[in-house]
């Protein structure tokens, strides 16, 4: 079922630059005339406010390859946020999001045990991982850029998340809901997630590269 309904969420403010299709370049503005750019759609002004993820219809979770030839994927089953969306200037949006470790859950019961413990998040000493948002920009129609801090293990490091506008809706209890997809890859070892164990046939048991997803359903706060 379609809850998302909208129209595109940015306009230029002049024509774009015309594409050359013998030879595939596209020509700048001409010299004296306005470069183009992007602006929110007026409708999303109406969505500026606090906001906060519903978890029982989001997902912030994660995959990597394993063994080198399946894929793992994970999520993470308890976190707080506190998101400020502003429709008419997408730069002063804002985003915290507070990570429990121990949550964490693969569907295999010895996997998530090995990944709280300290080989991989080390939750007793670490229970927390957080992402905390630097700046904000609209970069195509419907997609915004979002850099932030991530820390995992006492380390931070900037990311660079792309964060696709699904829509907003008013749901039949009264509620309205705003839907994000966000995704973003990490080297998991800049964070001090060394751990690995080789194949006999060569290569890592563990991707280096891991796949952070955020399946966002955002509630309005009163």
């Amino acid at each position: 079922m379609n809850l998302f309904g909208r129209s595109s969420a940015i306009r230029h403010a002049t024509a774009p630059a015309t594409r050359e299709a013998s030879q595939g370049v596209t020509r700048a503005a001409a010299p004296g005339t306005a470069a183009t750019a992007l602006l929110p759609d007026a409708s999303l002004a109406g969505l500026t406010g606090e906001w906060m993820i519903d978890p029982a219809h989001s997902r912030i979770g994660f995959s990597v390859r394993h063994a080198m030839v399946t894929t793992v994927r994970g999520a993470f089953l308890e976190y707080e946020s506190r998101l400020y969306f502003d429709g008419r200037d997408p730069s002063r949006s804002r985003a915290e999001i507070t990570l429990h470790t121990a949550s964490v859950d693969t569907g295999v019961e010895q996997r998530d045990a090995h990944l709280v413990g300290r080989d991989f998040l080390d939750a007793a000493r670490h229970p927390r991982m957080t992402f905390t948002s630097t700046a904000v920009r609209l970069a195509d129609q419907d997609v915004y850029h979002m850099s932030g801090d991530l820390t995992i293990k006492d380390v931070t490091h900037p990311v660079l998340l792309e964060l696709t506008y699904i829509g907003h809706v008013t749901d039949p209890f009264g509620y309205e809901r705003a839907g994000f997809d966000g995704t973003t890859t990490i080297n998991r070892s800049d964070w001090g997630l060394t751990y690995n164990a080789r194949l006999a046939q060569g290569g890592a048991m563990v991707s280096e590269k891991v796949r952070l997803q955020f399946d966002i359903a955002a509630i309005r706060r009163p």
